[in-house]
């Protein structure tokens, strides 16, 4: 999904994200197995912010 943005860009980018770097497609991956699983049989109507923190103002 970030193939080809320019560098300059992805810099700026990454000054709002507090952990410093994208995430990895594991990372989003495991969230869904987690969600896909019995461990979140009881979560209901939950907004999950894979995100390293980056919030929008």
């Amino acid at each position: 999904m970030m193939a080809g943005i320019p560098d300059d860009y992805m810099q700026a980018l990454l000054k709002n994200v507090p952990l410093g770097r994208m995430c990895e497609t594991d990372e989003i991956a495991r969230v869904a197995v987690f969600l896909a699983s019995e461990d979140a049989s009881f979560m209901t109507g939950q907004n999950i912010a894979v995100n390293g923190g980056m919030a929008f103002i």
